[in-house]
Order: structure tokens, then sequence, then C-alpha cells
């Protein structure tokens, strides 16, 4: 390496070793403790007037909130959990992979939560329940207003990921990839959807069952719902499993690390392995071959240019397999 091209030990186009997977998502924690804050207050009330008025949809529905602030302390936990020790070196690759093992532990219990509704509603087409529509109907209102002040929440937070990742596309013109998801906040934006889901549900058949005697329809609306919250479930297990599996992203990643070294001519890729390591956070390792090879800074700058990497490891041999680095 000449004086005239030092290493900089602070500049991300040589090392590209930043680890912090919390850097980026301090929003998400933030929209998830307000969302927890509010629906564990919604419980508190639910309870408290439930057991002062006797009305016993009014405290199931609180019970029932206690779970879903339950689940969704859990999201909130992973986000402590990564923030406080992302600067510790117990993480080879630091805590971005909390977020979707937090993420793949929603989805399942996303699931159990479906397969206890489906069950439920398959009893009570079987043994019809009485329902109590007028102290049930404002429950269900008040449900529904609390999720959907929560959906726009954390909907800021899913337009703010994505604007980042369409620049980040429009940057290096390559297709929409959910490879970058905060599966945390995903698993999040998910419980609440799911539970305005059957707020919906529960209003319309209510309703239906108010005016026209339509009882069968709650516990149909319960399997409809359950077979939804179970679809989006599979799709959130997939996705964060992928990352806990150290899944290659799409192709197009290798590509362009693949196009940004053939720029420097005599390359061969020998070796060549792109994953996840956290929200918005990707790791390369690549061995090459080269007749005449380069200061391995060269190399590191063209693959960083083309694709923003947390950790970058090169290789470099010369074309008779000894290393040239």
């Amino acid at each position: 390496m000449s004086a005239a091209d030092p290493l900089d030990p602070l500049d991300p186009l040589v090392w590209g070793n930043d680890h912090d997977s919390h850097a980026g998502v301090e929003g998400n924690e933030r929209r998830t403790q307000i969302v927890v804050g509010i629906t564990f207050v919604v419980m508190i009330i639910e309870l408290v007037v439930g057991t002062m008025t006797g009305s016993l949809a009014l405290t199931a529905d609180g019970w029932h909130m206690a779970t879903h602030a339950g689940a969704l302390g859990l999201s909130l936990a992973a986000y402590w959990f990564a923030r406080t020790r992302a600067d510790r070196g117990h993480f080879t690759f630091g805590t971005g992979k909390v977020y979707a093992l937090a993420g793949f532990s929603s989805a399942i219990l996303l699931a159990v939560a479906a397969l206890w509704m489906g069950v439920e509603a398959v009893r009570r087409l079987i043994v019809p329940t009485e329902v109590h529509y007028d102290e049930a109907l404002p429950v269900a209102v008040l449900g529904l207003v609390v999720n959907l002040v929560s959906i726009r929440l954390l909907h800021t937070g899913h337009e703010h990921a994505h604007e980042h990742e369409h620049e980040h596309e429009h940057e290096h013109e390559h297709a929409h990839s959910h490879a970058h998801h905060d599966h945390n906040l995903r698993a999040v934006y998910l419980h609440v959807l799911a539970d305005a889901l059957t707020s919906v549900f529960a209003i319309a058949a209510l309703i239906c069952g108010k005016l026209l005697g339509w009882g069968f329809l709650d516990p149909l609306m319960g399997i409809a719902g359950g077979v939804l919250i179970v679809r989006w479930s599979i799709q959130l297990g997939r996705a964060a499993a992928a990352q806990l599996l150290d899944a290659a992203p799409k192709a197009d990643a290798e590509a362009r690390i693949r196009g940004a070294l053939a720029t420097l001519g005599d390359v061969r890729v020998v070796d060549l392995h792109v994953w996840d390591i956290g929200p918005r956070c990707r790791a390369c390792i690549v061995a090459l071959v080269a007749e005449r090879p380069r200061a391995t800074v060269d190399y590191r700058k063209a693959i960083l240019a083309a694709e923003p990497l947390a950790h970058l490891t090169v290789e470099v041999h010369g074309g008779s397999g000894r290393d040239a680095a």
C-alpha cells in the first residue's frame, strides 16, 4: 500500500465493519413502547370497569388485552436486549438476529392464538353460547379504536423502512427485497392488525346478531379471522426463519458484488457468501483469485460501493493459489 492511499480505519468504504444493528430501528422501539403502553392502559381500564360493573364481556376482553400486551412486551424486550448489548463483544455479528428471533416467536404465538380461536368457534357452533350484545358491542368498538391508533403509529415505522429500502433500490437499481425488514416490528404490526381484524369481525357479527338474530355469525367470523391470522403467521415465520438460518438473499446482491469486482479486470470469484445479520445489515465473505493481485483495499472499496455491508471479509489469492493479500 502506498503512502498516497492510506487505510483509514474509520472509512466505511474500506472496512464496512459496523455491527450496530440497532442503529436505524430506534424509532421502531419507541413506537412499540407507545403501543405497549396504550394496550396496558386499556387492559387496566377494562378489568377495573368490568369488575365494578359485573360485565363478564368487559372482563374477558380485558384478559384478552393482557395476553396481547404480553406478546407485544416480548417484542419490546427484544429491542431492549439488542440495544443494551449492541456494543458488547459476545455476539460475533452483533445482536441483529434478536429481532428475527422475536419475530419468529411472535409468529408461533399468532398461530397458537388463531388455533384457539378456531377451537372456540367450533365449540360455540356445536353448543351456542348466549351473547350479551349491549355489553359486548361497546367493548369491541373500544378495542377497534385502540388498535387503529396503534396501527397508524406502527405503519409510520413501516413507511419509513420502505422509504429507506426504495432509496437503496434506486441507488443500485435492483428489485424490492424483504430481507432488510425489521421482523420484530413486523410482528408487533401483525399482532395489532390481527386484534383489529378480530374487532371488525366481532362488531359485524354482534350487529347482525343484535338486529337480525344471526347468532351463528359470531363463531363463523372467528373461524374466518383465525384462517387469515394463520396465513400472516406463516409469512412472518418464514421470513424470520430465513434470517435465523442465514439464508442467502436474492441473487441480485451477489450479482452486484460480482459486477463490481469484474470492473477491476483480472479477478475471478472462487467463493462468495452474502447473508443478513439484522435489519438493513448484511455480511459478506468473498475469496478472489487474480494473476496480478491488487491491494485488498481496492477490492473492499469496489464491493462496498456496490453493496452496503455491515461486515466484509475479503481473501485475495494469486493465480497460483497463494495468498497475495
